[in-house]
């Protein structure tokens, strides 16, 4: 049988569901980073492959099945974006232990809480990007994917040209 996985908001705590059923809970306000790890481009939510949540003392996997991406993320931007502390990661040069992973070949990661000790020597090692919230990352894409790169036209030398007259 597959359980239905969500997570939503509780005044200051996100809440993890599995079927309906509460099975933990995490305090908003003790987060000190998250990092989505996309798998694909990374322009909406159903480009993550995991989140990790980062507390002091341990890590919190969420899977992308548990929604954490999309209606946590989403729903509260203004809080995300005042924390900074949003990252983003790679799925090809983000492992996790074995332990956190389900499915066909362990490819798939499982909702799990490990002690920092475990996952932080992993995290280390992959290139994070950020803090950047979701709108800050798809502006940047935008911008980097223009023709001639951010920001290049108009020239700088040139850009007030039209205003002065002088064309």
């Amino acid at each position: 049988m597959k359980h239905h996985w969500h997570t939503a908001w509780h005044g200051q705590d996100i809440v993890v569901y599995r079927d309906d059923t509460e099975v933990d809970r995490l305090r908003a306000s003790d987060i000190r980073r998250v990092i989505f790890v996309q798998d694909g481009p990374g322009f909406s939510a159903g480009d993550l492959a995991f989140a990790v949540v980062e507390f002091d003392t341990e890590h919190v996997v969420l899977p992308a099945d548990t929604g954490f991406a999309g209606l946590v993320n989403f729903e509260r931007q203004a809080f995300w974006a005042a924390k900074d502390c949003i990252y983003w990661a790679e799925h090809r040069h983000a492992p996790l232990p074995p332990s956190c992973r389900r499915g066909f070949l362990h490819r798939t990661p499982q909702f799990v809480r490990l002690p920092q000790a475990e996952l932080a020597p992993l995290i280390e090692r992959w290139r994070i990007e950020g803090p950047q919230t979701w709108d800050q990352r798809r502006w940047q894409r935008i911008e980097n994917e223009r023709p001639f790169g951010p920001s290049s036209w108009p020239p700088r030398e040139h850009a007030h040209s039209s205003a002065r007259g002088d064309l």
